[in-house]
């Protein structure tokens, strides 16, 4: 079985042959053709990706994403997105949504993982023991305003041990993004973002054990099978390679 553990769903999402329509059936019959039984779903929007969503529009993108789940509860599982400017209303919005079983928690450029206004939510997450998906890269130019980097995962983890913090894109973070968030035990990186790089999983492995590194797609924005490669093309031992597409999830998932 492979865990992705980084897939994206939308209301307005397209689907892989850019046509408009409901994408979430044909990710799930694609996925299963690359041997790919679950996948994590999150939504940054029903209208597309929201930097700034309102609390509505949050609601209304974590209310599709359970549908999804509720559906095909063997496959997916959902991630219930959060802006951290809406502040208390976020842990409200957090509960509603554990009440009704997600399985992680999906955080995206709103607002730097680094910021004081993200420690409730790392604080709750710990206390429901749901991982935290953070989008984060590295870039020499275009750098959103609030969006996280590698530094502010790593500041974000030495703030709150204990919490497990996933770190979105190992190819947008490169060998930099792993040295920053090496020291920090709880903290795991997937492997989403960028196309296959030759050597980047094996440093990651290296650096941080195979026991934090998780696989993800970014679907249905990236390939399953391009995404897959970077795995299957790696110089690893078979556990390793175990531990990445399905070992880690199912332990950091508690399933």
């Amino acid at each position: 079985m492979i865990y992705d553990t980084h897939v994206h769903v939308g209301r307005a999402m397209r689907r892989f042959d850019g046509s408009a329509g409901e994408a979430a059936e044909e990710m799930m019959a694609r996925a299963r053709l690359h041997g790919i039984e679950r996948q994590c779903i999150s939504s940054l929007g029903n209208r597309g990706y929201l930097a700034y969503p309102t609390l509505a529009e949050v609601r209304e993108a974590n209310d599709h994403v359970l549908e999804l789940s509720t559906a095909h509860p063997e496959h997916y599982l959902p991630f219930c997105y959060l802006d951290p400017r809406h502040e208390g209303a976020t842990l409200d919005e957090l509960h509603r949504c554990s009440d009704r079983g997600v399985v992680g928690i999906k955080l995206w450029v709103s607002c730097k993982v680094s910021d004081p206004l993200v420690d409730p939510i790392l604080e709750r997450a710990a206390a429901l023991r749901l991982p935290v998906l953070q989008h984060a890269w590295n870039k020499s130019v275009g750098q959103r305003e609030h969006e996280s980097t590698s530094a502010d995962v790593a500041e974000a983890g030495r703030r709150h041990p204990g919490t497990c913090i996933i770190a979105a894109h190992l190819m947008g973070l490169g060998c930099r993004g792993v040295l920053d968030i090496a020291p920090m035990p709880d903290v795991h990186v997937d492997l989403s973002g960028g196309d296959p790089e030759a050597g980047i999983l094996e440093y990651a492995v290296r650096h941080l054990g195979a026991e934090r590194v998780l696989f993800g797609s970014d679907a249905p924005g990236r390939s399953y099978g391009v995404q897959l490669g970077k795995v299957l093309g790696a110089d690893l031992t078979p556990g390793q390679r175990d531990l990445i597409l399905w070992g880690n999830a199912e332990r950091i998932l508690r399933l």
